[in-house]
């Protein structure tokens, strides 16, 4: 029994120094493994730190009070405080504000430079005109870049600088502007230039100015310095030359102020045709004198919405036999009903002519409406039904 009891004992010892031995020498490789990566993370760690870093020297540009007019530059100057290369990636302007340049990739230690352009024609009092700046700088992706200025108005007109014309073609309106100083010294406007037709590069036809001293009964009132002259420019926007559409012209104001020399007054609106057309061509297609589709209608709406029963349609001709026409008023003042009949002895054939209609317009009396017809011979089921 006692020998039994030594043995397990014995047993006991031997698998406990076997534990000991194998831990111990699991020791070593265990910390041999756990170091490796420690010290190629201690390796990593500079490499990891690099990386540009944006710092801008003057993020905000103030001028202060300056005259309406005034283009403003300015070179917004940006630096690399990193390790690595900086890059703009995009430098986005706000409302009002343009980027002429900027450049996209700066060196570390090294400056570079973001110009912005504003042009103050359009605004009056306090701006800020922003440039958003993306870079591949971690810790700040985007930044800001603020020009500031209060703008003064030394030359303004009254009611207002633009002026707004709906016009029928050929027909003429004019509309008139007060320009004011706050100057100090006495005021003066010396010429005014008609805007340029850029297909000739010459004034254009439809715009005509003149402009005078304004006395001082008529001066517009609390505008302007106290007792400084005040001009009013005459605008006459129209007449046969005028083209159909959209007016986006400016009418150059020059005057002798040392602040705002150039003044522009705006010319928008539109010029619409004395009447439409519609539709302002015709195919028949396929079409024998039987059949519905043979009859078809042109329509002429008149423009004028204070007189539409002005607009008289006497009669439109067909330039081809096959195609016969006939005119009569709609229902509703100014609109006339145009109607093209293929003729029911036309032959066979291709037809291709226009329909002449005649107005008393005096700026478009006669309008021509192109059309075209393949004539068929009519079935016999069509032909014994007639």
């Amino acid at each position: 029994m006692s020998s039994k009891r030594i043995l397990v004992v014995m047993i006991a010892v031997v698998v406990a120094l076997t534990a000991s031995l194998s831990f111990a020498a699991d020791q070593p490789a265990k910390a041999k493994k756990t170091a490796v990566p420690a010290a190629k993370k201690a390796e990593a760690e500079p490499e990891a730190a690099k990386a540009p870093r944006l710092t801008i020297v003057e993020p905000v540009k103030d001028y202060g009070t300056i005259a309406k007019g005034e283009k403003l530059d300015w070179s917004f100057l940006v630096k690399n405080t990193g390790d690595t290369d900086l890059q703009i990636i995009a430098a986005k302007p706000g409302c009002g504000c343009t980027v002429a340049d900027f450049d996209k990739v700066i060196k570390p230690g090294e400056t570079g430079k973001v110009t912005a352009h504003v042009d103050t024609t359009a605004f009056a009092g306090p701006i800020a005109k922003t440039v958003t700046l993306e870079t591949n700088d971690p810790t700040t992706p985007t930044s800001q870049l603020t020009i500031h200025a209060v703008v003064k108005p030394y030359v303004e007109a009254f009611p207002a600088g633009f002026v707004r014309f709906n016009l029928l073609q050929g027909d003429a309106d004019t509309q008139s502007v007060m320009l004011y100083s706050e100057e100090d010294e006495p005021f003066q406007v010396t010429k005014v230039e008609l805007p340029v037709d850029p297909a000739t590069n010459e004034p254009v036809k439809w715009v005509k100015t003149t402009y005078e001293k304004v006395a001082e009964a008529d001066k517009a009132p609390n505008v302007g310095r106290p007792g400084q002259d005040q001009y009013k420019v005459n605008i006459t926007v129209g007449g046969a030359d005028a083209r159909i559409g959209a007016l986006a012209d400016k009418v150059h104001i020059y005057t002798n102020s040392k602040h705002q020399p150039d003044y522009f007054v705006s010319i928008s609106g539109v010029i619409r045709p004395t009447f439409r057309v519609e539709p302002s061509m015709l195919n028949f297609g396929e079409v024998t004198p039987n059949d519905v589709s043979a009859t078809r209608m042109v329509m002429l709406h008149s423009n004028n919405l204070k007189a539409p029963e002005s607009f008289v349609v006497s009669k439109a001709e067909s330039s081809v036999p096959a195609i016969v026409t006939s005119v009569k008023p709609s229902a509703n003042k100014g609109e006339y009903e145009v109607t093209l009949q293929i003729a029911k002895d036309a032959k066979p054939g291709d037809v291709d002519g226009a329909v002449t209609i005649y107005t008393n317009d005096k700026v478009n009396p006669v309008v021509k409406v192109p059309m075209k017809a393949t004539i068929k011979a009519a079935t016999p089921a069509a032909a014994a039904s007639k």
